[in-house]
């Protein structure tokens, strides 16, 4: 066959991949939260919950792109020791805070809405979430089925977290981002 005659089946077949890829994505993530709200409940209390759900965020969450995103382009110039070093804080940090979002026994009522697919190597999950009778908006942004940033309310995670660590890594490079991250790691809870 030539080109020409193969042109139109390859069109024809990339909004069916699309297609494909967000309702990959829409099942992953729901998966991720049945999973994580799952393993809230089994916690216990408080306390217990960051390591709890340590492993089923990083099974779900692409902590590296996140760490290496919210550093900003400073990230180039971290030493392979260095970036290991800031993913580690930057994942204890996430876990934590997102953990601490937690109150035992009570569950999001979530509204999945239509997903979409700004580029191909990305799909946004959008959703409508009610939490302790706070209504909000949160958007799961998503690559290679991974979640990569989480935008709540229209503000996104990593973008937030980068005017911090750009700040840090201008003030006093890879090791006053590693600073800063260590810092936050160690306040209590």
């Amino acid at each position: 066959m030539t080109l020409r005659f193969l042109l139109p089946l390859l069109l024809a077949a990339a909004p069916l991949a699309v297609s494909a890829q967000i309702a990959e994505a829409q099942t992953r993530l729901k998966s991720a939260v049945t999973e994580v709200l799952a393993v809230a409940d089994r916690a216990g209390n408080r306390s217990a919950l960051p390591e709890k759900l340590r492993p089923v965020l990083q099974k779900y969450v692409s902590f590296e792109t996140m760490t290496k995103r919210a550093v900003g382009p400073g990230w180039k110039q971290f030493t392979p020791a260095q970036q290991q070093q800031a993913t580690k804080l930057f994942t204890t940090l996430i876990i934590r805070s997102y953990s601490g979002k937690f109150t035992p026994g009570e569950h999001p009522a979530i509204t999945y809405k239509t997903a979409v697919s700004p580029s191909a190597d990305r799909v946004d999950v959008p959703t409508s979430m009610v939490y302790l009778g706070s209504h909000y908006s949160v958007t799961y942004r998503m690559e290679q089925m991974q979640i990569t940033d989480v935008v709540i309310e229209g503000v996104s995670l990593i973008a937030n977290y980068r005017s911090q660590l750009d700040a840090q890594f201008k003030k006093g490079g890879a090791n006053g981002v590693i600073s800063s991250l260590t810092q936050s790691v160690s306040r209590p809870q």
